[in-house]
């Protein structure tokens, strides 16, 4: 087993921009600025962090037969990941997002999964030589959660150490996060999870334990500006962001997560590797896009 090999398995997607004054509310319709399109997903958006940020990534995705599909598998090559285990999906096309991000930089996103929803345990099956040859697996929840429990408890069972990105926020059954090493949610995630809403640090401790004991290892809450409070163990930390000015936060969050796992790669303990990814994710919601806006490890102070 590799210790800094990194396997992402997760969602592939073409996002789809437009830049607005305010999110609509229902039945308002907009004027809207800028568009533009930006290849994104949870799972690539997280390999393509790895990869800008010096790890060892392999990404594991489903794939239409189409444009999309086909350009954003040409981008992860020259990002440096590894594709060889990038399926394409005979009759589903490639996931799409529509994203609207308002002046404030706040977005408001409504995903078509596509092959995504198709990326099934049986494609686990055929990688399993990868995923053995890994130190840390990345999850997130834009793939079918039976996908996601297959690979966390097979990767659980060999001593590969498995970080789930619960994103988009879902209730997660007890064995799914006793297979889990390190959850990452955010204030949302973390409250439907726990059923405590999370709005400052003391209900995110809260929220944290609440977590750890339904079976998680140790878990991280993200929380914007406010930076993450990480419960390790029985001991919490909290970690501050940088003080930045944001104009999109498209994406923050999966460059969190690929920012940790490369820190943790590196053997940098875990509060550590959580200031590194929040100064990542910093960089990250000071520029527009989904991938665009991925810091690379030299925009970095903690390099």
């Amino acid at each position: 087993m590799d210790a800094k090999k990194i396997v992402v398995v997760g969602s592939t997607n073409m996002d789809m921009v437009v830049k607005t004054s305010h999110i609509p509310t229902h039945g308002e319709t907009v004027l809207g600025g800028a568009f533009f399109m930006n290849p994104g997903g949870k799972g690539a958006n997280q390999a393509v962090a790895v990869a800008r940020l010096g790890g060892n990534v392999l990404f594991v995705s489903k794939i239409g037969n189409d444009v999309f599909g086909k350009q954003a598998a040409q981008l992860f090559a020259a990002e440096g990941i590894d594709t060889s285990c990038i399926l394409s999906d005979a009759t589903l096309p490639s996931g799409v997002a529509l994203i609207t991000v308002d002046a404030a930089g706040e977005n408001s996103i409504v995903v078509a999964a596509g092959a995504n929803a198709n990326l099934l345990p049986a494609d686990i099956e055929g990688v399993l030589n990868e995923i053995n040859a890994a130190g840390i697996i990345l999850l997130q929840l834009e793939i079918p959660l039976e996908t996601v429990q297959y690979t966390a408890g097979y990767a659980a069972a060999k001593g590969i150490k498995v970080i789930l990105n619960p994103a988009p926020a879902a209730v997660l059954p007890a064995q799914l996060l006793s297979h889990i090493d390190i959850i990452t949610p955010n204030v949302t995630e973390a409250s439907m999870i726990a059923g405590i809403k999370v709005s400052d640090i003391g209900t995110a401790k809260l929220a944290a334990a609440h977590i750890q004991g339904l079976g998680a290892g140790n878990v991280i809450i993200t929380m914007g500006p406010a930076g993450a409070l990480v419960l390790e163990g029985a001991v919490f930390t909290h970690v501050p962001a940088p003080k930045v000015q944001p104009v999109d936060t498209t994406a923050a969050g999966d460059v969190f997560n690929g920012a940790l796992a490369v820190a943790l790669s590196e053997h940098k303990n875990l509060p550590d590797a959580v200031r590194f990814a929040c100064e990542a994710a910093a960089v990250s919601v000071t520029r527009l896009g989904a991938q665009s806006s991925i810091p690379y490890r030299n925009e970095l102070t903690d390099r």
